[in-house]
């Protein structure tokens, strides 16, 4: 009876010290907007656990004039008071087609991007938080090069930062008008050298795919 009213206590206790350990508040607009330029704006954002500490952290996008950003600011704890602390930014192509969709999803960042013109990039990044600081890592990046009006050849990438695997396909446009398509047959697979890279050294999606498809 003693062994059970100790455990007793000890899981009272250990509910007790959960219910008063506070949260952290989630970043509001205002508090984002403090931190734009002159002619910026949000053009997305999107609040979730990134880092695996239970707190809301929160993602964002600024536009500005021929220029755009993602930001990632972590919730964060002190002795006596409760933040937010940047986690990374990446340069986005400052020339959408619309507003990049953004989505966390089991603590990975997504960001799918559609930016160029009637020949158009379609890249998705995938992020990931650190635990043991404040950091944003690129743990995939996919890239697809396409005419919106079937007028040319594409190609496609899937790279996996974590595994080092590359799969790059070659999308050979067949017939025409309505019955326009394209063949994703060519595939060609292979392996980068695995190594971190943070979210400030996220690559150009167009870049990235010009060297899969030359094997690189």
């Amino acid at each position: 009876m003693r062994t059970l009213a100790l455990v007793a206590l000890l899981l009272a206790s250990g509910a007790a010290q959960a219910m008063q350990r506070p949260e952290v508040p989630v970043m509001s607009d205002d508090e984002i907007n403090a931190t734009l330029g002159a002619g910026e704006e949000i053009e997305n954002r999107v609040d979730g656990d990134l880092n695996g500490d239970g707190d809301i952290d929160t993602a964002w996008i600024v536009r500005g004039e021929d220029k755009r950003f993602l930001h990632v600011q972590f919730a964060a704890r002190g002795e006596f008071d409760l933040y937010h602390e940047p986690a990374g930014n990446a340069e986005l192509d400052p020339y959408p087609l619309g507003p990049a969709e953004m989505t966390i999803t089991k603590g990975v960042l997504v960001v799918k991007d559609l930016t160029g013109g009637t020949t158009a990039v379609s890249a998705t990044y995938r992020f990931r938080g650190e635990k043991a600081k404040p950091k944003m890592r690129l743990i995939g990046l996919d890239a697809t090069l396409y005419s919106r009006t079937y007028a040319h050849d594409g190609a496609e990438m899937s790279w996996n930062l974590l595994t080092g695997d590359v799969i790059a396909t070659k999308m050979k446009l067949v017939g025409s008008g309505e019955n326009a398509n394209y063949d994703k047959s060519a595939v060609k697979r292979f392996k980068r050298p695995v190594k971190i890279a943070y979210m400030e050294d996220t690559p150009s999606a167009e870049d990235t795919l010009d060297l899969a498809m030359k094997g690189k």
